[in-house]
């Protein structure tokens, strides 16, 4: 019989701890006594799923990754969906009578024994990590009994008395009143049926699950598309019946408060939910189309993005600037970049990081995207003439000490904010141009006088987001000639270098990319910028000064991500070939 193995020796095999972690753990236990892997996690060089597999691995158990198995449906059916969540555990393999179940609960050993005896053949325990068993339940098992999204689509599309109704709408593009089978009731009626329900909340968990930052159904003549965005790049699902199209659209419209008998016009709602005990927000946005209403869900989910300066991608150095900008006293702080590059997270986390009992913050925003907890947000209203400078000139009489405007838009917004900074509060707003320097121009053309730039901008930020490389299928590689000709760069300037991507695995969806972290340029408003502004200098002219006195580029904050190995050549010069092309 072999020895017990240490559960030191296997945390150190699994690469969660060092062997000087554990001869700290043992000195301690030596000391005060307990057990090596609670002393561990008390130390937070490992944590209680970690010491739960290595106690598994101990005791004899094979510790699985599900996330990399295809686990049959023959053997996800010898355990009742009921069973497999509360006993929070998957069947992954049957072969001679004997099912083998991924549990995360090595000591659990009556689950085994309930097991055996309710399914009358041999039970072997296997170890996986907790969120992965919950993952692979919600993949294998429909929630709430339901079916599979593609087995609900199927059985919908054989539905003939789904279908029947179906066509009994058409979508309406033009004047409804010509429609004569266009009935309100008929499609209220259609839109409250289970199957709908049931196929909306299986379409918004399983972008949720996916953390997917949008939902696209796109109506055209023969289909209706279902798009989800992940990490920035579109990935089309399984289209459901035609016939639902128009049925589940007013779903979403009804769920969201919007007019379901108006569809020549554009409408914007939003939508509550709490899913897993965690509140989501969505918002709705449609759009008439030829073929009838194009609707996109922006799912806001706090769970999935954080709002934590600490934690945004910004290199120390960088942390230590924008930390610096946003505690000003007075001034302006512009970020950056076009839509979908990351600026609302980056000032909600400049927010969440001043917000303390002794400031007063209000936002202005178009719309309001997450609510922040102690801070007063004002939403935008053009058509009530609720608009950005109305709102600034009301914050003002509020006594703010900082004040966020979600964006410039126009000369009489960027008067306000500039008034806003010299009568002494903090001002964060965002503009959409192609890099930093850009910004300056902007704000001319708008019709901003350069005195009064120099007097109240402090710092501009740019930013991009880019995707990173799998962490669990990243594999170095050596870059081609193609490559460094995109980068500017010759093989003497990467010398000592490492490049990397993914090869594509089930953890990332194939992919070879999983999450996103932003890349920055920051130009601070030195005395020879000023001056180059005030002489209505190029933007040439002022990039090239700015990086004098030490900004570092989008470029070049884009290769130093490549070369800490988090995204790839392909990804930094997607995102940052605009901002050199201007150069």
């Amino acid at each position: 019989m072999s020895p017990r193995r240490l559960l030191g020796q296997i945390l150190k095999e699994m690469e969660v701890v060092s062997e000087s972690q554990i001869q700290e753990a043992l000195r301690i236990q030596r000391q005060k006594g307990g057990a090596i892997g609670r002393i561990l996690v008390q130390l937070g060089y490992a944590t209680e799923e970690e010491i739960l597999l290595a106690l598994g691995a101990q005791a004899g158990m094979e510790v699985l990754n599900l996330e990399e198995l295809q686990i049959p449906q023959e053997v996800i059916n010898k355990i009742p969906s009921s069973m497999a969540r509360s006993y929070k555990l998957i069947p992954v393999k049957f072969e001679k009578n004997t099912l083998v179940i991924a549990m995360s609960n090595p000591l659990n050993i009556n689950v085994l024994d309930d097991l055996r005896f309710s399914l009358g053949c041999t039970i072997k325990g296997a170890l996986s990590d907790e969120n992965m068993i919950n993952k692979a339940i919600e993949r294998y098992y429909p929630p709430e009994g339901a079916a599979s999204m593609d087995n609900l689509m199927k059985k919908m599309a054989e539905d003939e008395a789904v279908a029947d109704r179906g066509k009994e709408s058409v979508f309406v593009t033009g004047t409804q009143e010509k429609d004569k089978s266009y009935n309100i009731d008929n499609i209220q009626a259609q839109a409250e049926q289970a199957p709908v329900k049931k196929l909306l909340n299986l379409i918004l968990l399983h972008a949720i699950r996916d953390q997917a930052s949008d939902i696209h159904l796109e109506p055209f003549e023969k289909e209706l598309k279902i798009r989800y965005r992940v990490d920035g790049v579109l990935y089309e699902m399984v289209p459901p019946p035609l016939s639902l199209a128009l049925a589940l659209i007013s779903r979403i419209k009804i769920m969201s408060n919007l007019n379901i008998a108006e569809t020549r016009l554009p409408q914007d709602g939003r939508i509550s939910l709490t899913v897993g005990g965690k509140p989501i927000d969505i918002r709705v946005s449609t759009l008439p189309t030829m073929f009838g209403e194009s609707v996109v869900l922006r799912i806001l989910n706090k769970e999935t993005i954080s709002l934590d300066i600490d934690n945004i991608g910004l290199a120390d150095d960088d942390k230590k600037l924008i930390k610096n900008l946003i505690s000003l006293p007075h001034g302006v702080v512009i970020v950056t970049g076009p839509t979908g590059s990351g600026k609302t997270t980056t000032l909600y986390s400049a927010l969440n990081y001043l917000n303390d009992i002794q400031w007063k913050i209000i936002t202005t925003e178009d719309p309001v995207e997450y609510d922040l907890p102690g801070i007063v947000q004002c939403q935008v209203q053009d058509d009530i003439g609720v608009t950005y400078s109305a709102c600034l000139r009301s914050i003002l009489r509020q006594d703010p000490d900082v004040i966020l405007v979600g964006e410039i838009r126009d000369v009489e917004t960027a008067q306000m904010a500039i008034e806003s900074s010299l009568t002494g509060h903090l001002v964060l707003t965002t503009l959409h141009t192609n890099d930093a320097p850009s910004s300056i121009s902007r704000l001319l053309d708008l019709g901003v006088e350069p005195f009064l730039i120099t007097a109240t901008i402090e710092g501009i930020v740019a930013q991009r987001l880019v995707r990173k490389i799998c962490p669990h299928c990243k594999e170095e590689i050596t870059p081609t000639d193609e490559m460094l000709i995109e980068l500017n760069l010759d093989r003497d300037q990467i010398k000592g270098k490492k490049f990397y991507y993914g090869k594509k695995c089930a953890r990332c969806n194939n992919t070879g990319y999983r999450g996103r972290l932003a890349i920055f340029e920051m130009m601070l408003m030195s005395d020879k910028v000023k001056q180059m502004i005030m002489v209505h200098g190029s933007t040439e002219a002022l990039r090239n000064a700015a990086r004098e006195e030490g900004m570092r580029s989008l470029r070049e904050s884009g290769l130093r991500a490549i070369y800490e190995g988090l995204t790839t050549v392909e990804e930094v010069v997607r995102e940052t070939l605009s901002a050199e092309l201007e150069k």
